[in-house]
């Protein structure tokens, strides 16, 4: 129940110094964003990333800080609730006008959470639902996008003064020519359509960096027909720029959005009109994914998590064990009518396994930071989440008590009587299929199949799949991945039908692998051994075992190594790890070889990730 009035000092004075704490903390992290653009006009790419990865501790970080504040000054965590109930209320009004307020009910959240026991996590002391509207929130110094009027002047002219605002420090290749080749493509959509008065291009005022690109984003208006587009910006191999490809509709944006991909730097005054606008862009993406492209995490958590709340209402169906091969690590369930799976780690391991929960955690953080390349899912990380205990399923509690007894605790958590299950610690990713049960599935189409026509095409989607997986893994080698484990179980199918990685506990740097051939046997003992008769050192790899353990299937080796087989050379591993070395970073960009434009003098490095898909130009990821 809210006070009735607002009479403690105290109260506002909490508000206040939980208010600074947040606007010190968005001022720190737009700063390092807006820094994006020099280190992109400066081809600064190592200092690229690694403001990419530092910029993810900002937010836990300022939390800290707050916290600490509060509790040096004001003994917050010994105020009555009388208090904290007003100090929300308090808070409410310091948001008034402000640019970010759905960040700063976060950032509130997370403070409240780390000072109140979890008792205390209801709608009057914390921020269950927003308060602060963030519609038609705008700022005339600063908006969100730039309209062009192309019937007033040339097509190219538009692209090309398009390209000038956005005020990039740098000689371009050949301007002209990117502004017809884009002009062309624009022109090339709408060739069986008349250009109505309407005519328009929208661009987003700041450009999306992310390693080595910049990226317009937009959107053609042309009477009822509105076309989402972007625009990568690349370095050639003198340093000039020049626009890589043309890339429309919402498939190719939600690939270049893909929650297998680094987050953007992007500056922003007013984060949820960007929000806005892209989702009109990609309506299919949910907003918390397009808030985590943005690289605010926690306010995707937030909208992660109420969307779930809002799914647990209108839904009735059961927690369950996921479908597919048990992992040794880690506890994986879901729910069927929610396309995401839960993971929890477990607290004990069978051998052959080796390592700890703190392990575990630490390549889960190393994904987070990483360039995930469209290969690697990212992770929503929670601590003590209930659910409401008759939502799960007997054998699955059993698993969790039988499993991970340290990460669960059951009881009545109000006092009403409804029993709640809470888990300590908890990962939740998009749901993919996974590839062992992907594969099991196509075997079954070409044994099934009615008539050779139909058994070839169900034949060349198992090659298609087998030669994405051998892709997958080949653009985590280029961003100074491997895999450790590489078994089919560990891969995922998306949606839009890429294989993508998610299985992290034996990740590790490419640089740190030690890849080497298997010795011959020395005598007849050692090659009729079952046992390994050579020295195996920790970081040692032997690419060559792979092949027992992923090449069972007569089809799936055949397709394998017809494509893939220098992934069982130490050679290839090798190499890499020396380019990597070396100071050398491959491109991997988002988009399909075929869409990029000729361009003379680029670099010969700049390639892209998708090689010879077995999907569809612009496949959703």
């Amino acid at each position: 129940m809210f006070p009735q009035r607002l009479d403690s000092p105290l109260a506002y004075s909490v508000a206040k110094a939980m208010a600074d704490g947040f606007n010190r903390h968005y001022r720190l992290f737009r700063a390092e964003s807006a820094r994006a653009k020099h280190r992109f006009e400066t081809a600064d790419w190592r200092g690229q990333q690694r403001a990419q990865r530092e910029r993810i501790e900002f937010y836990d970080l300022r939390v800290a800080e707050a916290v600490a504040r509060l509790e040096k000054e004001f003994k917050a965590g010994e105020q009555p609730m009388e208090v904290w109930q007003q100090v929300k209320l308090h808070f409410i009004g310091l948001l008034v006008d402000h640019h970010q307020p759905e960040l700063a009910e976060s950032f509130f959240n997370s403070v409240t959470t780390k000072i109140l026991h979890r008792s205390y996590f209801q709608s009057d002391f914390i921020f269950v639902r927003p308060a602060i509207s963030t519609e038609y929130l705008e700022t005339r110094d600063a908006p969100t996008y730039r309209p062009y009027y192309p019937p007033h002047e040339s097509l190219d002219d538009t692209i090309a003064r398009m390209l000038d605002d956005y005020g990039l420090l740098g000689r371009w290749a050949d301007k002209p020519r990117d502004a017809r080749r884009v002009a062309q493509a624009i022109l090339a959509r709408f060739r069986k359509v008349r250009l109505r008065a309407n005519f328009q291009i929208q661009v987003i005022s700041s450009l999306f960096y992310r390693n080595k690109g910049a990226y317009v984003v937009g959107r053609i208006i042309n009477g009822f027909t509105e076309l989402p587009f972007a625009l990568p910006i690349l370095h050639d191999a003198s340093g000039r720029f020049y626009v890589d490809a043309a890339l429309f509709g919402e498939d190719d944006l939600q690939m270049l959005f893909s929650f297998a991909r680094a987050y953007f730097m992007v500056d922003m005054e007013v984060p949820s009109a960007y929000v806005q606008f892209l989702r009109s862009l990609m309506p299919r993406k949910p907003r918390a994914e397009i808030y985590n492209a943005l690289g605010l995490a926690k306010q995707g958590k937030t909208l992660f998590y109420r969307d779930f709340l809002s799914h647990l209402n209108y839904s009735s169906d059961k927690f369950r064990i996921a479908p597919g091969i048990k992992g040794m690590v880690m506890l994986v369930f879901d729910l069927p009518s929610f396309p995401f799976v839960f993971k929890v780690i477990k607290d004990f391991f069978p051998p052959p396994k080796e390592t700890t929960r703190e392990q575990v955690k630490s390549k889960y953080l190393l994904v987070k930071r990483h360039d995930r390349v469209g290969r690697m899912a990212d992770t929503l990380e929670y601590s003590n989440v209930g659910f409401p205990l008759e939502r799960f399923e007997s054998a699955l509690v059993d698993e969790i008590r039988r499993f991970a007894p340290s990460q669960v605790e059951i009881g009545d958590r109000d006092g009403n009587g409804e029993m709640e299950l809470v888990l300590r610690h908890v990962y939740i990713e998009r749901r993919m299929i996974p590839l062992n049960i992907y594969l099991q599935e196509a075997f079954d189409q070409i044994d099934h199949a009615d008539g050779e026509t139909e058994a070839r095409r169900a034949q060349q989607h198992l090659v298609d799949v087998v030669v994405e997986y051998g892709n997958a893994i080949k653009d985590m080698v280029a961003a100074n991945i491997f895999p450790g484990d590489m078994l089919w179980k560990n891969f995922g199918v998306t949606r839009g039908g890429k294989v993508v990685f998610y299985d992290y506990d034996e990740i590790e740097y490419l640089t740190d692998c030690n890849f080497r051939k298997v010795p011959p046997p020395r005598n007849e003992e050692e090659e009729m051994s079952g046992e390994i008769y050579y020295r195996v050192g920790p970081k040692d790899v032997f690419p060559e075992t792979f092949a027992p353990f992923l090449l069972g299937n007569d089809r799936v080796r055949a397709a394998f190594m017809a494509h893939h087989a220098d992934l069982l050379d130490p050679a290839f591993w090798q190499s890499h790890k020396e380019r990597i070395g070396a100071g050398q970073m491959l491109d991997v960009f988002p988009y399909d070889e075929a869409r990029r434009f000729v361009q003379d003098g680029a670099s010969p490095s700049a390639r892209n990730d998708t090689h010879s898909s077995f999907i569809a130009t612009g496949a959703t990821s």
